[in-house]
């Protein structure tokens, strides 16, 4: 039976992360499969490794987890990559998102998709999910990216555009 890989990008997103994981290991075809946990702060990645093990014994799945910062060895060979991760983090860089349009008498919503909230995390997250494409394109040319990083619209359409990567 074929094993598939499926690289979480950003799994140091714990809540996030955790409940993927249980959607996915919860369907039989996938019980097995191996989850490449991938993020770049170890604190975090051990954590969400610890939360994938206890995932997979509440549901009895068999999953191989691997836990990396190595970003190549997460992506090398994956089926499906799914990206959750956040540039900048809250702080500073969504607090900025808010503070910067206000100066300027802007009223900012949550400023994840739209407005000049958004336009500024396309412009810090694009060129890193470029640099991971071109990562993709050379480790898993045939993989399925799905993507769950605001703003979904900015950034889907220049991986599309910019890359060979199939990227939802």
């Amino acid at each position: 039976m074929n094993r598939p890989k499926i690289a979480f990008i950003g799994a140091g997103s714990t809540v996030f992360a955790k409940t993927l994981m249980g959607d996915i290991l919860s369907y039989p075809e996938l019980a097995g499969a191996t989850l490449a946990l991938y993020d770049i702060d170890a604190e975090r990645l051990a954590t969400s490794e610890l939360v994938a093990g206890r995932v997979a014994r509440t549901l009895g799945a068999q999953p191989t987890i691997l836990a990396t910062t190595d970003r190549e060895r997460a992506l090398d060979g994956a089926d499906y990559a799914i990206s959750m991760f956040q540039v900048g983090g809250y702080k500073p860089a969504t607090v900025l998102d808010f503070e910067i349009p206000r100066r300027y008498g802007l009223r900012q919503t949550i400023g994840d998709t739209l407005g000049i909230g958004g336009i500024m995390r396309a412009l810090r997250t694009i060129p890193v999910f470029l640099d991971l494409c071109r990562d993709l394109e050379r480790l898993a040319p045939d993989v399925l990216h799905l993507n769950y990083v605001n703003p979904m619209a900015m950034n889907c359409l220049a991986m599309n555009r910019a890359t060979k990567i199939r990227t939802v």
